[in-house]
């Protein structure tokens, strides 16, 4: 009988200097933990944080994960995610090759997201309530 394959996620972020950008992104990925129980759900960044593509996918190796999907929460598909990410995926791929990787498009190029964007666009634009507060616009 063959053993059932332990599942990994790892959302795919760019990375920035200031720790509060990773918020909305940290949410996300505790949301997927949430809805994907029994899986390893986990954040890696490109640049300027911690942990990078390689080493989470390491880490999720040693968690046990047989099957591993990659996931850039990017909103378009730059150099990073058209070049970057499968190098990477590669790499991993050549350590581990008892694991499956997939690495998939940017979350951006899915209609759900681009609805959302714009009904979030919409919803901002007509709340008041939502703009900055240094706007003296309003």
């Amino acid at each position: 009988m063959k053993a059932t394959a332990m599942r990994g996620l790892i959302l795919m972020a760019h990375g920035a200097r200031d720790p509060n950008w990773s918020a909305p992104l940290e949410a996300s990925a505790a949301r997927c933990r949430e809805l994907l129980p029994g899986w390893q759900v986990a954040m890696a960044y490109l640049e300027f944080m911690a942990p990078d593509l390689p080493g989470c996918g390491r880490t999720l190796v040693a968690q046990g994960c047989t099957e591993v999907d990659v996931l850039p929460l990017f909103l378009g598909a730059g150099g990073h995610v058209r070049k970057d990410l499968p190098l990477q995926v590669d790499t991993l791929r050549r350590a581990h090759p008892e694991v499956q990787w997939r690495l998939h498009a940017a979350v951006g190029e899915s209609p759900l997201v681009v609805e959302a964007m714009a009904q979030a666009a919409l919803a901002m634009t007509l709340d008041p309530t939502r703009l900055l507060p240094d706007d003296t616009t309003a």
